[in-house]
């Protein structure tokens, strides 16, 4: 026999569809682009109507900087995390290299050259973009000096010394797209040896067996980005343009 029971269908909560449409979202900029990051793209992911994405994101242009936003910052505390209870500053340096290769991390360098392409004419995007350049300068930065105060690296200028290595790593990301399979060794660890030269580092040492400790080494796109979600909705509200009195 059959049930004639039906099963209650749960309505989700206002905050908890928001999110899981920025992470959808996110997930189709990851995999497809951010040009394919429309109300309706996202609504078929999500098999809704169209209507109930726009009621959240009236605008496309909200949802596509608010998913860039969520990427980037899943990657930036993946990669370079705030609290760093588990190791030296060292360690959390070679493993941020560590985990700047490979496929998962060439979706996110993907996604940085379609969102800086795209900033140029899209000008909410674009101050996401900035944001975020700026967010990754400063946590690099705060890593150094945190290296330098226990002695572990030495710079005169820590900001410089950031940017250096994230200019390296972006130029090297830039070839997402192309075979590197043919790339010379001095040119694969070109940010390492960027890092070293400027925290006054043996060469090899960021790269060396155990450079890493017990830190794990595992980093996905999709998933740092759905958790990153609730400070990508915080953010855009914060940098939102106040309304007229």
């Amino acid at each position: 026999m059959s049930s004639s029971v039906q099963r209650k269908r749960i309505r989700k909560s206002p905050e908890a569809r928001r999110a899981e449409i920025v992470a959808t979202a996110a997930r189709v900029a990851l995999t497809e682009g951010l040009e394919c990051v429309t109300l309706r793209r996202v609504a078929e992911e999500l098999a809704v109507r169209p209507g109930l994405i726009s009621h959240y994101f009236p605008s496309a242009e909200d949802l596509v900087a608010e998913a860039f936003s969520a990427a980037a910052l899943g990657e930036l505390d993946a990669l370079l995390p705030a609290e760093r209870p588990d190791g030296t500053p060292a360690q959390y340096l070679a493993r941020y290299f560590a985990l700047s290769s490979g496929e998962a991390y060439d979706d996110i360098s993907r996604l940085w050259i379609n969102a800086r392409h795209l900033s140029r004419y899209r000008p909410v995007l674009g101050a996401v973009v900035r944001r975020m350049e700026l967010a990754s300068d400063d946590r690099l930065e705060e890593l150094i000096r945190d290296g330098v105060a226990r002695g572990e690296f030495r710079t005169d200028d820590p900001r410089a010394a950031a940017i250096q290595v994230l200019v390296v790593l972006d130029g090297l990301g830039s070839h997402a797209n192309t075979d590197r399979s043919d790339r010379p060794a001095a040119v694969t660890r070109m940010a390492l040896t960027t890092a070293e030269r400027v925290l006054d580092l043996p060469y090899g040492a960021l790269d060396a067996p155990g450079a890493t400790g017990t830190l794990p080494l595992a980093f996905s796109p999709t998933e740092a980005a759905e958790a990153a979600v609730p400070r990508a909705a915080a953010a855009a509200v914060a940098t939102a343009p106040a309304a007229d009195a």
